[in-house]
């Protein structure tokens, strides 16, 4: 995949930025209370506004739930690969596990990249992922995904 030099400009200005969400969090003890782990695989697609899909897995009460995901941003350009490994906070029962979450992050991958994202859902269900991504590509906005349980 060939990588425009704008973007590659553009990741190399803000690589020193990468690492902000991860501290902001690691200084946050007011998560909640951990309750699950999850890992996820999912791609963006962005062109002003993007498209994300994946899947992933809960482990929740000695249980796994498989589930989807679907989502997008806003003023993102490019096309990633995301591995994601992270903890759930405040779930107490699986079907509010489910349902959409909101999160505000930066993300630069020129490459290879790594970062951290917070989500939120209004069922007060946090999950807080470490990431790594490949690829070429540029968000700095808004970001939504939806999780559905798969039956």
């Amino acid at each position: 995949m060939r990588i425009s030099r704008r973007l590659v400009a553009a990741a190399i200005a803000l690589a020193p930025l990468a690492g902000m969400p991860a501290l902001a969090m690691a200084a946050d003890s007011s998560l909640g209370t951990p309750s699950g782990q999850v890992t996820m695989k999912f791609k963006s697609l962005d062109v002003g506004v993007g498209h994300t899909w994946g899947t992933g897995k809960l482990v929740f009460k000695h249980h796994t739930y498989r589930f989807k995901i679907e989502g997008g941003s806003l003023a993102a350009v490019g096309f990633a690969n995301v591995d994601a490994r992270g903890t759930v906070y405040n779930l107490t029962k699986v079907q509010d596990f489910e349902g959409s979450y909101a999160a505000v992050n930066g993300d630069v991958t020129a490459g290879t990249g790594v970062g951290a994202i917070l989500l939120n859902n209004p069922a007060g269900v946090r999950i807080q992922l470490d990431t790594t991504s490949t690829g070429g590509r540029l968000a700095a906005a808004a970001q939504g995904m939806k999780i559905t349980l798969r039956k």
